[in-house]
């Protein structure tokens, strides 16, 4: 057994596995006060499809991160919010993105320099 940290069947690769997919950490985070229906996440989200919406909630709770919650109700209604494991990934998302908050100009910058935009 070897100590190496990022081999591909590690526990660290899983994690950056799943967040390395943009629309699940956005779609994690529009939750974080959730529940909500899939329109009311469009919305709050904005930009994402509703393809790529349904998709990225079938991802998030094959993995245990998110719950659909069928209602009986006429006419039917589906929300979906997190799960208490699902609930652990604010703190690193939240962490992720005040450092793109203290830093994204500083890679914009380096983005056009590297393009010849500057």
């Amino acid at each position: 057994m070897t100590t190496d940290a990022f081999l591909a069947d590690c526990r660290a690769r899983l994690a950056f596995d799943l967040l390395s997919n943009t629309w699940n950490a956005v779609v994690l985070w529009a939750l974080r006060e959730g529940p909500y229906r899939h329109g009311e996440l469009r919305e709050r989200i904005g930009g994402i499809s509703s393809k790529v919406l349904t998709e990225t909630l079938r991802r998030l709770e094959f993995n245990g991160l998110v719950e659909r919650h069928a209602h009986a109700e006429t006419p039917p209604r589906v929300t979906y919010e997190l799960t208490s494991l699902g609930l652990t990934l604010l703190g690193p998302i939240g962490t992720i993105g005040a450092w793109a908050f203290a830093h994204g100009d500083e890679v914009m910058a380096a983005q056009d320099r590297a393009t010849g935009l500057e």
